[in-house]
């Protein structure tokens, strides 16, 4: 099912994508993640950023808000990926770039 944004949502959303891109921890997230180009446990991301649990739940919090990626709960491990769709709409060669 495609939901259509109104414009003001678009724009919102926007603001959430480069606002979570602005900060170096989640830039790093986001590296690792296209580095491995798989879904990762929340806890070896925290290992390889040198994060805290409680840091690592902030930053993907921000990540996950703004659409840049997408968590799944398997047992009682999240793994996160990147959503490259919203990549791809807003922030076009971005990845390419890192």
């Amino acid at each position: 099912m495609i939901i259509k944004l109104t414009e003001k949502q678009e724009d919102e959303l926007r603001v959430k994508v480069f606002k979570a891109l602005s900060d170096p921890i989640r830039l790093e997230i986001i590296r690792y993640l296209k580095k491995v180009n798989r879904g990762v446990s929340c806890g070896e991301i925290g290992e390889i950023v040198k994060m805290s649990k409680s840091a690592g739940s902030y930053h993907f919090k921000i990540l996950r808000e703004a659409g840049l990626i997408l968590t799944r709960k398997q047992s009682r491990e999240k793994y996160v990926s990147l959503n490259y769709d919203i990549f791809d709409k807003y922030v076009t060669k971005f990845l390419d770039s890192l």
